[in-house]
């Protein structure tokens, strides 16, 4: 369960927008009615998705959209209703209600529902005594009666049982998200569960009952804790608070405020429910494998009966405009950035268009103004623009990361004259043409695509309900017609003195008002116990599906071109190319290859300059990227099939004849360094810092970094010798393309030439895992609410025969939310958010398997955190029933599961290096099918229980004692310089 919120997220699907469409457009891509098998549906002409939508009698809105490239659904469920309906007095109430929707009904998620019933409604009304007491007393008194009592309800209660049944037909990334306007539940099931599935789903939204509540509600609280150790969550949370005074875009959080997660109502909850979980404000989305005329009848049948309600309503408060600017500040122990932001108008006013496409005209990665000006010319550390579009509001916020010696109003200042430039109009005109062009490519992309396809059919319902489809689907076509003068015009009425700053520096956060911890007796979980419920959907039959294997020789074309090999498989679905050069050479063999990566985009050659190859790239709709990993160095070539000449050339005169840029080398050793001490505030990679130092020691591949002075001395010419010599090692082509092999190792020879003989690659360097022979802890301090802990052990050596029962242990153990890891510590016991644990597969064969657990938890629920965990890592809960679930989803997955396009390529290649050289997935379904609990109980005795392990814990030093971290293992305290190498 998540929240649907990300500063910098900028969707790479098609752009999902309403505005109003010109006359033409219109007469193309005009609502049509058409009625087939008893239901009539409306349609939109020329929707290359052919998406049908139709509505109940009862006004529940049904869409529907065919993709038969896998035998799978992917299914969204929206409700459009979020944290801006909550009521004043208890914010958050949205979300945590969502939490509840995977609590079950009154026929599942318990094994007595009588006895449960009269539990609940004793705990239902404690909660309404102990939200109105105001004695501190009384109030723990109150929570002790709460707790007891939800012991007791536990008895009948059946934790997590929606997961099992989702597992019992082999659904995936069972979530939900909830947002300002809408709350989405998500499954992606195989199309022979679909009848099971919605018998699940109409009963699930039927009656819920809002059991095993006070442990939920502590997953929430930690939930909150953790955006309290979010900078970025808390600089967002003031922008909107100035950016809407009037409206819930900047009132309430989605999270909610601490006082009211403290203070819940369930009777108030349940008055939220049974107001906005009505028929006619709800929406079923459907992409996948399956017959509309048919699939239209099973879901009347269970979804035609729910009762309709009052729809919600667009918000009638007006925000009023922004006159002045304001500068607000923030302060944090990350890296210091500013932002500012713009209010936008309604989803579907042309001012959220244009407001869309002035933020590309700024930042589209490539060619924007930001990008070109600010990114490429090494101004900034790093800087763009995107639009948050929501129903009523939107906002449009423009951020940058500042260099050495930079301050944040020296970076605001360099973005406010980027937008002076688009309102003077000193921009090419052609780049608007080159983003409609890159809108078609990522359109495209996302066809194959069924969660792409439901997520912007969802979001047109939470803004539109499905009114504005047609506007969807015109949206090239209309952005064709934007012209520069209207995009000077729009932009110097927009962008005034109306904008908010918010300017995040480094420091103490200061005094937050964290949830603390309640007392909590752990409830039971009943994780071997069945509701006959469950036990009814599983007797119920399912088609047969057949799993569909890899043959290599027959999938996979192979050739040569001139020297290197080609491997190959030819895309006909669309005119889509994607070419990747794959050198067996990464970091570990040469430290400066991530560095000759970076400066390769600062780069020019003598017939342009660094920035007109990327605007090149850009007006063509293609885009390269080099990625240095530690064993592996990828090119990749992107784009529309035909501009393949244009870009293969571009990208081989690129490599071949870049020039030394001395001025863009000393400023990528500055931002370089600027980087290093901003990774040094970031807590992930203070963890992977640590995880690296328990896997191989002190000298490790996290912290054998360029040291400054190695850094400071490189040349140029180094760096530039070393990428016009890249294409001299050996490599594979790894292809996919609309030509056939011949046409295309044909267009490939043309621009990629062979050396005589190729260079040979340089001897790798050698990192050797430490066997752990004692309890250690390794802590880092780190200015935060919460703690984070992380189990590191190296386990055997890798065996290619033990990796179906390994997969199946870790689906078992600590792989999802029906897992005994996540069960036992967040469901039973209210002690993280997030948690999990397994038994890591190596990635080649002379690596060996490792122990890796995980759980973020609150500061004064360490020693909890890490007894819990060991007791699981020590003896394994047994239940045959959860363990027949974790093995019939385990094969639905694999029945289901369609390896395309390069996928195959990559797949081979990936076995190559266990050294098998065929699809192992028809190993592992063989093998898997006879496996009985014993083969998974055999890996965590000999491999995780009662082991020695290596801790690792990132927390504030001013919430926990050095006598607690040793009584874990012997404690280790490591600083940054350590663990970065730097």
């Amino acid at each position: 369960m998540t929240i649907k919120h990300n500063l910098f997220r900028i969707s790479i699907l098609f752009i999902s927008l309403s505005f109003t469409v010109p006359t033409q457009a219109q007469e193309k891509y005009s609502w049509k009615e058409k009625e087939t098998a008893g239901y009539t549906y409306r349609y939109v002409s020329n929707d290359p998705m052919n998406t049908r939508f139709y509505t109940l009698k009862n006004g529940f809105t049904v869409i529907l959209t065919e993709n038969t490239n896998e035998p799978r659904i992917t299914a969204q469920i929206a409700v459009r209703a979020g944290s801006n309906n909550d009521p004043a007095t208890h914010t958050g109430l949205a979300h945590y209600l969502e939490h509840l929707l995977f609590k079950g009904t009154d026929n599942f998620g318990t094994s007595d529902w009588k006895s449960e019933k009269v539990l609940l409604n004793q705990i239902e009304e404690l909660y309404e005594t102990y939200t109105k007491e105001t004695d501190a007393n009384k109030r723990k008194s109150l929570y002790k009666e709460i707790d007891r009592l939800s012991v007791e309800a536990s008895n009948y209660s059946i934790a997590n049982e929606y997961d099992k049944l989702m597992s019992t037909i082999g659904s995936q990334g069972t979530n939900a998200h909830t947002w300002y306007n809408e709350t989405v539940y998500k499954e992606d099931i195989p199309s022979s569960s679909i009848d099971k599935f919605l018998m699940i789903q109409a009963e699930r939204f039927r009656y819920p009952v809002f059991r095993l509540f006070h442990t939920e509600l502590e997953t929430v609280y930690e939930e909150k804790n953790m955006s309290l150790d979010n900078d970025g969550t808390r600089a967002y949370e003031v922008l909107l608070k100035k950016l809407f005074p009037k409206t819930n875009y900047g009132q309430q959080t989605t999270l909610g405020t601490v006082e009211h997660l403290k203070n819940p109502s369930l009777k108030v909850i349940r008055s939220f429910y049974d107001r906005y979980y009505v028929a006619n404000n709800m929406a079923i989305v459907l992409a996948g494998d399956f017959n509309s005329d048919d699939m239209i009848r099973k879901i009347d049948q269970h979804f035609g009966t729910f009762p309709a309600g009052t729809a919600v309503s667009d918000s009638d408060i007006v925000e009023d405009p922004i006159q002045n600017s304001a500068i607000l500040e923030v302060t944090g122990p990350s890296a210091q950035y500013m932002m500012m932001g713009y209010r936008v108008g309604k989803s579907n006013s042309r001012e959220a268009l244009l407001a869309d496409v002035a933020s590309s005209l700024l930042s589209n990665g490539k060619a924007g103004l930001i990008d070109l000006n600010l990114s490429q010319m090494q101004r900034v550390l790093g800087a763009g623009a995107n639009v948050n579009q929501q129903k009523d509001y939107g906002f449009f916020t423009l951020y940058g990361y500042p260099k050495q010696g930079q301050t944040l109003e020296d970076v605001r200042a360099l973005l406010l004259e980027q937008i002076e430039l688009l309102k003077k109009g000193d921009f090419d005109a052609e780049l608007i043409d080159a983003i409609r062009a890159n809108s078609t490519l990522s359109f495209l992309q996302s066809l194959d695509n069924n969660t792409a396809r439901t997520q912007n059919l969802v979001t047109d319902f939470i803004r539109t309900k499905s009114a504005g489809w047609d506007q969807e689907v015109a949206y090239l076509d209309v952005l064709s017609k934007i012209t520069k003068e209207e995009i000077v015009n729009f932009a110097n009425a927009f962008f005034r003195d109306n904008y908010i700053v918010v300017n995040k520096r480094q420091g103490e956060a200061g005094d937050i008002a964290k949830v603390e911890k309640p007392p909590i007796t752990p409830v039971h979980t009943n994780a071997d116990k069945q509701s006959s419920y469950l036990n009814q959907i599983a007797s119920m039959p399912s088609l047969p599906v057949s799993p569909e294997w890899l043959d290599y020789k027959h999938d996979i074309q192979q050739a040569k071109a001139d020297k290197a090999a080609v491997l190959y498989v030819q895309n006909k679905d669309n005119q889509l190319f994607r070419q990747t050069f794959l050198f067996d050479m990464g970091s570990w063999n040469h430290k400066l290859l991530p560095l000759a990566g970076s400066y390769l985009s600062y780069l020019g050659t003598d017939e342009m300059t660094g920035a007109q190859v990327q605007e090149a790239f850009f007006k063509l709709a293609c885009s390269y990227s080099i990625s240095i990993g530690a064993e592996e160095t990828r090119i990749t070539l992107t784009g529309l099939q035909e501009n393949y000449g244009k870009a293969m050339l571009l990208l081989t005169d690129l490599l071949k004849n870049c020039k030394v840029d001395e001025t863009a080398l000393e400023n990528l050793k500055k931002d370089v360094l600027q980087q290093r001490q901003n990774n040094k505030t970031n807590k992930r990679n203070i963890m992977q810092g640590l995880m690296s130092y328990a896997a191989y020691g002190a000298t490790n591949p996290f912290n054998n970094q360029l040291s400054t002075a190695a850094l400071t001395a490189i040349t140029g010419e180094e760096l530039v010798a070393l990428l016009h010599g890249l294409m001299d090692y050996e490599h594979k082509v790894i292809a996919y393309s609309p030509l056939n092999l011949k046409q295309y190792t044909a267009a490939l020879s043309q621009y990629h030439k062979s050396p005589k003989s190729y260079n040979s690659i340089p001897a790798k360097q050698v990192y050797t895992r430490l066997d752990q022979a004692e309890n250690t802890v390794l802590f880092a301090h780190y200015d935060m609410v919460q703690a984070d802990i992380s189990w590191y052990r190296k386990g055997d050596h890798y065996q290619a025969d033990k990796e179906a029962s390994v997969a199946l242990f870790n689906s078992y153990f600590g792989g999802g939310m029906g897992s005994i890891v996540f069960q036992n510590l967040r469901e039973a016991k209210g002690l993280a958010y997030t948690t999990y644990a397994n038994y890591s597969t190596p990635a080649k064969k002379e690596d060996p398997f490792s122990v890796s657990a995980f759980i973020g938890t609150q500061s004064d629920k360490i020693s909890d955190a890490v007894e819990g965990m060991n007791a699981l890592l020590n003896t394994l809960p047994r239940s045959d029933k959860a363990f027949d679930t974790a093995k019939k989803s385990f094969l639905s997955d694999i029945e289901t599961q369609r390896v395309k396009k390069d996928g195959i390529i990559f797949s081979y290649l990936q076995n190559l290096k266990k050294g098998i050289d065929h699809d192992r997935r028809k190993n592992w379904y063989e093998q898997v099918k006879t496996m009985q609990f014993a083969d998974i109980e055999n890996i965590h005795q000999t491999e995780l229980a009662n082991k020695p392990y290596s801790y690792c814990i990132v927390a504030s030093e001013k919430n926990v004692t050095d006598e607690q971290l040793n009584n874990i293992g012997k404690l280790t305290k490591l600083s940054l310089e350590e663990l970065f190498g730097y």
